[in-house]
């Protein structure tokens, strides 16, 4: 007789490639995230629930909390603010011969260099240093 065999239990998980695509980040920005954030700062990147070698995983249900953790980040803005932010860096850029593709890849770099800030952030500190290159 031979012995009884147990039911195996597969668990599936995402790494951070999985998050990110699931938040439409990179896998840089949700790295950026869990270095700025640690688990002792004042807005902790939401823990991952197992890590195997050193690599993180997260239930697949818990994407919405690191979305509720996203939108809490500093300095979140509202979307018109935004937009109107987003017009006057289009108008500077294009006054300095960058087109709207040119621009905004611009942007998409720095939001993926610097995921806590916003994309108004962004806007209004790329119109600054736009102004402070200004021939006077």
């Amino acid at each position: 007789m031979s012995a009884p065999q147990q039911k195996t239990v597969v668990r599936q998980f995402i790494g951070a490639s999985g998050l990110a695509e699931r938040l439409g980040v990179s896998r840089s920005a949700v790295n950026k995230w869990r270095e700025r954030f640690p688990f002792d700062s004042a807005h902790p990147f939401p823990a991952p629930d197992v890590e195997i070698d050193g690599v993180p995983g997260w239930l697949p249900e818990r994407v919405s909390e690191v979305e509720y953790w996203r939108a809490g980040l500093p300095g979140r803005g509202n979307r018109d603010e935004q937009a109107a932010s987003q017009r006057e860096y289009l108008a500077e850029a294009r006054a300095r011969g960058l087109s709207v593709e040119e621009a905004l890849r611009t942007v998409d770099a720095f939001a993926d260099e610097y995921p806590e800030r916003d994309r108004e952030q962004i806007y209004a500190w790329l119109v600054s240093r736009f102004k402070e290159d200004q021939p006077n």
